[in-house]
């Protein structure tokens, strides 16, 4: 039909990132309660964000990579708008890019953990 569609915050304001794989650094957004981004959120998440972290190490990619990589193998999407603060946060969401392809298995790992 010639419509498209932009994801945004692909990482889930930063969930989908290694930052909060071991807890709430202190120096975070959802530390700071000072976003849309809550210390409760990411608390309630925490297993899904091992779980997915866990398959994307297997891939050899980071979490934000892998977060990426699953939003662009979707046909749908014309483009995903990521938010970055430096150069450097671009540079690295742009190596998802190195890996888009998901086996199977890879991918019913993520739906059940996305279900969970």
């Amino acid at each position: 039909n010639g419509v498209g569609c932009i994801a945004f915050s692909p990482l889930e304001q930063g969930m989908l990132t290694n930052k909060y794989i071991k807890g709430i650094p202190e120096d975070s957004r959802a530390a700071k309660g000072m976003t849309y981004l809550q210390r409760e959120t990411v608390e309630a998440n925490l297993s899904k964000i091992k779980g997915l972290h866990a398959i994307a190490e297997a891939r050899g990619q980071s979490l934000s990579d892998m977060a990426i990589a699953w939003l662009l193998k979707d046909e749908r999407l014309t483009s995903v708008l990521v938010g970055v603060s430096s150069a450097e946060q671009l540079r690295a969401n742009v190596k998802a890019l190195d890996n888009l392809s998901f086996e199977a298995d890879e991918l019913r790992q993520i739906e059940d953990i996305l279900k969970s």
